[in-house]
């Protein structure tokens, strides 16, 4: 069970230096690491995760149609929450729906998985699937963003939203992972190797921004913060989708171990690319920070427990 959480210990490990450091470095250096990976390194493990993944994996219907509907659910309860809460103020309302269904379902669900199923492609499939659908969610928050700043009705909303959404560089990558995958086309070997380099840097540079936030933010006293406590997103995150999840996998037919993966999934904590939209729209990503670190935290004793729940589900 403790190599259960080699891969969350690892994640506080890189916050922690972010944080330790964050004197001794550059002020321009936290701007620079997150425009690295929001525009660059994510799109590139998105689209390296997804062209690796047989399309007829992509297209797992009980899986996607359970997975998404949990995520569906979870994100508009919390925005409507959110919302009742803050006097209908959009942005807020979106970072904080997204950052109850996005989950860190590559830097952590994938070691997790690996590790409890050894050798199974269905592991790399489940993670590539989640990763996926969690985009969608961020790509309708990007738009939510936008139209915040753009209050439009009918076609010019419309067209608003797909010129967002098709500009977006997370979407980008995807949308590329999904065309290689159904193409079956492979990069040649040298830029195949550098895009996977920087997809995998995707990770790192964004938890130790977080740790640089997240000093800097202790460093410089907040103003009172207004509407939803974080700790209502996190359960959310670490309970309420996992719970939606089960269900309705178990309703739709989804095998037995699948329907643990998907679960584990689903109870990772939120993903530091959450909080990468939260620094450029210039909303909430102190807070945003902050609630990334104690869902971590909190994830080293909610996911062993989760998993050996699960265990005597299934036996």
């Amino acid at each position: 069970m403790f190599n259960l959480l080699i891969p969350l210990l690892a994640v506080v490990a890189v916050m922690i230096a972010g944080a330790a450091s964050s004197r001794l470095l550059p002020g321009w250096l936290e701007r620079f690491l997150n425009q690295y990976v929001y525009y660059l390194a994510f799109p590139a493990i998105l689209y390296v995760s997804l062209a690796n993944t047989p399309i007829e994996e992509i297209l797992n219907p009980g899986f996607v149609l359970g997975y998404l509907l949990a995520m569906v659910v979870t994100y508009v309860l919390v925005q409507l929450w959110s919302l009742k809460h803050e006097q209908g103020q959009t942005r807020p309302a979106s970072l904080r729906a997204l950052s109850a269904t996005f989950g860190n379902t590559a830097f952590i669900g994938i070691p997790v998985l690996a590790m409890l199923f050894p050798n199974n492609p269905q592991a790399l499939m489940a993670a590539a699937l989640a990763s996926l659908l969690s985009v969608l969610m961020f790509a309708v928050t990007v738009v939510q963003l936008r139209l915040a700043t753009q209050p439009l009705t009918g076609m010019a909303r419309l067209s608003l939203a797909l010129r967002v959404v098709s500009r977006n560089p997370v979407v980008i990558g995807c949308a590329l992972g999904v065309l290689a995958s159904a193409m079956q086309f492979s990069l040649p070997s040298i830029p195949d190797t550098l895009v996977t380099w920087i997809g995998k840097s995707s990770s790192p540079c964004a938890l130790f921004a977080i740790g640089i936030a997240l000093a800097r933010s202790m460093r410089e006293p907040e103003q009172t913060q207004t509407g939803v406590p974080f700790w209502h997103v996190n359960l959310a995150k670490l309970a309420l989708q996992p719970l939606l999840v089960w269900l309705l996998f178990s309703w739709l037919g989804v095998s037995a171990q699948l329907t643990v993966m998907g679960v584990l999934l689903s109870a990772m904590p939120t993903a530091a690319s959450v909080y990468l939209l939260a620094y450029q729209d210039k909303t909430l990503e102190k807070q945003i920070a902050r609630g990334i670190v104690a869902g971590t935290l909190l994830t080293l004793f909610s996911l062993p427990l989760l998993t050996m729940g699960l265990n005597l589900i299934t036996q």
